[in-house]
C-alpha cells in the first residue's frame, strides 16, 4: 500500500522522503487537535513537513483497506512508545501509483478500536 510505505517514511528519520509518494498537485486535509492544515501541492506538504516537532513518532496501523485506486487505515500514534492518539486517513492513489489526495484525521480523546495492549 503507498499509504502504508508513505506512512514509514514520515515516522523515519527522513520524513521528507515522504514526499517522493506525491503528485506534484498533491491536495491534502490534516484535522489535528489543534486545528486543520490543507494544500494544494507537494510545495504545501513539503512546507507542513518542515514545520513538524522532531519526535519519535509511529502510526501502527490496525486495519488497511484497498478499494480500486482507494486507500485506508486506521491506527494509533505512538511517541516515544506511548500512544497518543488515533488516526484515520485514505489516500487517492493515481495511475503513477502516488497519491494524488489524502486526507487524515487524528484525535486524543476517542478511538474507534481498543488499542492493543502491546502498545
Amino acid at each position: 500500500m503507498v499509504l502504508c510505505e508513505y506512512m514509514a517514511c514520515m515516522d523515519s528519520q527522513d520524513p521528507e522522503k515522504a514526499l517522493e509518494y506525491v503528485e506534484p498537485d498533491f491536495r491534502f486535509l490534516l484535522a489535528l487537535p489543534g486545528g486543520q492544515v490543507s494544500g494544494q501541492s507537494r510545495e504545501d506538504f513539503a512546507l507542513y513537513i518542515a514545520g513538524r516537532k522532531a519526535v519519535v513518532r509511529v502510526h501502527n496501523v490496525l486495519r488497511s483497506a484497498v478499494d480500486g485506486n482507494l486507500e485506508m487505515v486506521y491506527g494509533v500514534v505512538t511517541e516515544s512508545g506511548k500512544p497518543t492518539g488515533a488516526f484515520h486517513s485514505a489516500a487517492v492513489v493515481s495511475a503513477n501509483g502516488k497519491m494524488a489526495r489524502y486526507q487524515s484525521f487524528f484525535t486524543t480523546s476517542f478511538e474507534l478500536l481498543d488499542w492493543p495492549a502491546a502498545l
